[in-house]
């Protein structure tokens, strides 16, 4: 065994004396070892060649909520419509004031405030919300942004959902609330379970909890009929041992909300360069010369990438974003460290802040693929008059292969094509190709708005083949960036929480723990909905996150979970998720990134991997409020000892006593996390090894490979529309903060509908004016009733809507390709005006003149 502090306490004074004087240096590549990192992606899936297609019957959605006492989808109510302008600048003195109004709301002023005070910091805890990277050196006193402060004040909350706010209401009237007040409930504080036929949850000690969890588990006929989910925010170190007890209990039924979100980059990125994670470091950005962002908002969902951003401007760099809505991010960004700056403070509080785009480009949704193609298009032609100036030769014929499929596959897509499915005309495209001709130094960000199309696996590919044709991949200030959206969504996979295992992960865990992991693939999140859905699963355990509120076919959905024999959540705050419910619930309260985890050898930490491949510590900092929760180690470990009993070798108190042993488990497992104990005590944390960071691209023929893509076929009948869902300002994921989406100038409402001001006049739809969405998929229809129309700087033919109001209206067999990722990006939908409208800040709709 190696030494760790676990082993040889005399070793953690030693490792907490290293600096992070490993961080990179302008120019350099972050020291990250030799082995490549795993994160379980297999280049040629067994028995998994494609998306599931299975069709399954149309869930009846018209006036949903008369049709069972507990609603699956938010209510219907109005809540107060007001509109404004769109914002022109992110942040800003506005985003300070929102980030201490939520951290001192909801956890007080000394409570919140040392909570913000240590988000992020190398000594204190990571942010429960996105995962994008710390710098690797200095960090501000302040670095966090408003989502982050709004994630930590949540978890930071002092109210309380104990076992008398459950007695006090039914799951149907729970349902009645919407998902903020579900949230603003406050920490859940017991163990609690709902009995079948029973209309409140109750409390129950964690014994009998975990007992009757062993029960239904045990009683199955086989291991794989139960589910075992998990969230991204989950750390590495539960995540490790939830993967080892689901396989210690024989099944790999282990979907993610991976599945949901980056699937399609693993997918796309794993064939083409030999790891589905990006190669890039935070350093990178800044040294950028061009950067790509597409199908993203940063300034909602990643609001400390504008900061990055902003730094790449100021050293020069030119940014080309992608995108069917104009985002405020994407315009200007007034950085809240600017205000403590005396040489930028007033630019900072009266000017417009940074210029963040240098062209905007508003593509179709499904039009980026047609995009890229007409970029590498002008290259190619630029390159024919002036050889050797735009395409980097050198580097395609000695680290790739398939690039005269590539460029023949280019040279026979028309331009009429490109036009039709992009939205944008030649002259558009020649601009971004312009931009990018000259520059060797290009990085391309994406997140969902490209992974939950029809196309995204394709698309990213597309990417790729931008890259490869460049020579941008594997040198600093260059290379590939998927955007993870949740705190640990990418460490999870790293740790093993994945459907389909490769089999030298599989081989490490039979080695170290002498068992027999189960070789077949198991259900990712689509296939497990269809499964529970036709009864071939009955037990569902969630660690973390809110399933039904995350996944696509909400009634369907909720029809699935009703009919599991036990669902089981493992939570810190209530959610609806809860509600719709297996014959036998539980709810396991867990505590957050913010609670001091204090086990029997003393305060514990975990750790997360960012979106750039960095493992850094979680060390909560605030006294739990008093209850009954337990660490997710505990929980875990709790379950395992009760269901497999002597099944097991693995000695899962230990485990909970001290953290340090579970880390010794994952250094003899998992490649690069080798000497885990001494390196995650470096202030700053560790790179994983990166294979395509050095240009080393472990894929079956050792090349980076260039792909034949074939642009979408997009046919839409008259009158319909493409749908994509997208989030408010005040939400993250699933979790709805308030009403309030300022930077599109929406307040106290969610039920709205963006359109095209055309569209409206073209179907004779007033802005306000009450209109019913109807999905179309495959001869079937879905139904969401009562949204208000606002019209919006969108192209004609798309709209967009938040989720998960919109998961009603995405059919679980409409998914990506390859990935089998929902296409909640890309909905064909048609509009039925009502003759009601919704006036300024009332909450009644009222009949058109």
């Amino acid at each position: 065994m190696e030494d760790s502090p676990a082993t040889n306490p005399g070793q953690a004074g030693k490792t907490q004396q290293q600096s992070a004087g490993q961080a990179p240096r302008s120019g350099q590549r972050p020291a990250q070892g030799e082995a490549p990192a795993p994160d379980h992606y297999d280049p040629a899936p067994q028995g998994k060649a494609d998306a599931d297609t299975e069709l399954l019957p149309a869930p009846d959605t018209l006036g949903a909520k008369h049709q069972h006492p507990v609603l699956a989808q938010p209510p219907d109510d109005f809540t107060g419509l007001k509109l404004g302008p769109p914002a022109k600048v992110a942040a800003g003195i506005k985003a300070v004031l929102k980030s201490a109004e939520f951290a001192w709301g909801e956890a007080g002023l000394g409570r919140g405030t040392h909570a913000l005070l240590k988000l992020n910091q190398k000594d204190g805890f990571d942010c429960s919300s996105c995962a994008w990277p710390d710098p690797d050196d200095h960090r501000s006193v302040a670095e966090f942004c408003e989502n982050g402060a709004k994630a930590t004040a949540s978890d930071a909350d002092t109210r309380r959902a104990d076992p008398e706010f459950f007695a006090r209401h039914s799951l149907a009237d729970l349902s009645r609330m919407s998902d903020r007040d579900l949230n603003n409930a406050g920490r859940l504080t017991h163990p609690l379970v709902l009995r079948p036929g029973a209309s409140h949850y109750t409390r129950i000690s964690w014994p009998e909890a975990f007992g009757l969890v062993a029960e239904k588990l045990n009683a199955l006929q086989s291991p794989d009929e139960a589910v075992f989910y998990t969230s991204g925010k989950v750390p590495n170190e539960p995540a490790f041992l939830y993967q080892l007890f689901v396989r210690q209990f024989g099944t790999n039924n282990l979907p993610d909300c991976s599945n949901m979100c980056h699937e399609s980059s693993g997918s796309a990125l794993s064939p083409t360069t030999g790891l589905g994670k990006g190669s890039v470091t935070l350093g990178d950005i800044h040294e950028a010369e061009v950067i790509l962002i597409m199908g993203q908002n940063p300034g909602t969902n990643h609001p400390r990438m504008l900061s990055a951003l902003q730094l790449a401007k100021r050293n020069g760099a030119r940014i080309i974003a992608v995108n069917p809505l104009r985002e405020a991010g994407l315009d200007h960004f007034k950085n809240p460290q600017d205000f403590m700056n005396p040489l930028r403070a007033v630019g900072a509080l009266l000017g417009d802040g940074t210029p963040i785009t240098d062209l905007y480009l508003q593509v179709r949704i499904n039009g980026d693929m047609a995009v890229l193609r007409g970029i590498m298009k002008h290259l190619l032609e630029a390159e024919a008059l002036n050889p050797g100036q735009v395409v980097d030769h050198e580097f395609i014929q000695e680290y790739t292969a398939h690039y005269e499929a590539f460029l023949a596959n280019i040279e026979g897509t028309s331009w009429e094509d490109i036009e039709q499915q992009s939205g944008l005309t030649r002259a558009q495209l020649l601009e971004a190709a312009n931009l990018i001709g000259p520059r060797q130094k290009i990085i391309t960000c994406w997140a969902m708005g490209l992974t939950q199309q029809k196309s995204g696996v394709q698309t990213i590919q597309e990417i790729v083949n931008l890259h490869l044709l460049k020579g941008a991949i594997g040198k600093p200030g260059a290379g590939l960036c998927p955007v993870r959206g949740h705190s640990n969504v990418q460490g999870d996979r790293t740790m093993g929480i994945w459907e389909r295992p490769q089999q030298a992960f599989l081989d490490a865990l039979e080695k170290e723990f002498n068992f027999q992991p189960p070789r077949e693939h198991g259900l990712d999140t689509v296939e497990s909905i269809k499964a529970m859905h036709a009864g071939r699963t009955h037990v569902f355990v969630s660690l973390g996150g809110n399933f039904l509120s995350a996944s696509p076919d909400t009634e369907l959905l909720a029809q699935a979970l009703r009919r599991q024999r036990l669902t089981v959540f493992i939570s810190t705050k209530l959610n609806r998720g809860h509600l719709v419910a297996g014959e036998t619930s539980l709810i396991l309260p867990c505590l957050t990134h913010v609670d001091i985890d204090l086990q029997r050898s003393g305060p514990q930490f975990t750790s997360c991997e960012n979106s750039m491949g960095v493992v850094s510590q979680n060390k909560g900092v605030l006294r739990p409020l008093e209850g009954e929760m337990l660490s997710e180690v505990a929980i875990i470990a709790g379950l395992a000892l009760a269901t497999l009993g002597e099944k097991t070798q693995v000695d899962w108190a230990a485990l909970t006593e001290n953290y340090d042993r579970i880390r010794d488990l994952i250094a003899r497992v998992i490649p690069g996390f080798e000497d885990f104990n001494q390196k995650i005590r470096r202030p700053g944390g560790f790179y994983l090894p990166n294979g395509p960071r050095e240009r080393k691209f472990t894929t079956p023929n050792g090349k980076a490979n260039f792909t034949v893509t074939e642009l979408p076929a997009e046919r839409l009948e008259p009158g319909q529309l493409v749908l994509m869902s997208i989030r408010s300002h005040d939400q993250f994921n699933t979790t709805i903060y308030d009403y309030n989406d300022r930077y599109r100038g929406v307040y106290g409402e969610r039920r709205v509908i963006f359109l095209n001001a055309e569209d409206m006049r073209e179907r004779g739809i007033r802005p306000r004016q009450l209109v019913n969405l109807t999905s179309h998929f495959a001869g079937q229809q879905r139904h969401a009733e009562r949204f208000i129309a606002v019209p919006y700087d969108v192209p004609r033919g798309n709209c967009a809507a938040y989720y998960p109001e919109t998961n009603v209206l995405v059919p679980v067999a409409s998914v990506a390709a390859v990935s089998n990722t929902p296409t909640s990006k890309y909905t064909v939908v048609t509009l039925e005006p009502v003759p009601e409208m919704l006036p300024e800040g009332e909450t009644k709709a009222k009949a058109l003149a």
